[in-house]
């Protein structure tokens, strides 16, 4: 099946009421999407349409896990996502104007006359969105930090002594072109 295609919901055949799909999210999924910083995604999203005359109330349910590295210390580390997303689509004649100047992301407009829309690039936001912003290592049971000791201690010495690191000659020589622009 189409990658595309596989995310479309062709909304005009369905009854008014409640419709539940489910989408399992891997690592082929992001491929359209570009590079990530994480991988190996195992992620379930599950998405209850609620059809109205009108209108849908989407709700995305994001349950999984990825892949990533420590934002302190480097090591693999595995994230796991959990979270709810709710999103509203109308139906209108001008969706592009509607859409401009929505200040609500969580509104969407389409047009009235469409069949179909595809939920892919809601999916991709919700799981970014379901990642942690800082990513470090879990704790162990004494309270600890399970971070590599070796980039804790190196990072505790450049705190400690923040002007003895190495002097690196690579800037030598920029100073004559500081004032050219002037």
């Amino acid at each position: 099946m189409n990658q595309n295609r596989a995310y479309e919901i062709a909304f005009v055949g369905l009854i008014p009421g409640l419709h539940e799909l489910e989408y399992r999210i891997e690592d082929k999924f992001f491929i359209n999407f570009g590079p990530q910083d994480f991988s190996d995604c195992n992620t379930l999203v599950k998405l209850n349409l609620d059809k109205h005359q009108g209108f849908m109330q989407l709700h995305f349910d994001v349950d999984g896990k990825v892949e990533t590295i420590c934002d302190r210390c480097g090591n693999p580390l595995t994230v796991s996502l959990w979270d709810e997303f709710n999103l509203i689509v109308k139906l209108v004649d001008d969706p592009d104007a509607m859409n401009s100047n929505e200040e609500d992301p969580d509104i969407y407009y389409i047009d009235r006359h469409e069949s179909h829309f595809s939920v892919a690039s809601w999916i991709y936001e919700f799981i970014n969105l379901s990642i942690p912003l800082q990513k470090i290592c879990k704790e162990n049971e004494k309270g600890e930090s399970t971070c590599n000791q070796k980039v804790l201690d190196q990072l505790k010495k450049f705190q400690s002594n923040p002007n003895e690191i190495p002097n690196n000659n690579i800037w030598k020589g920029l100073d004559k072109f500081k004032n050219l622009g002037e």
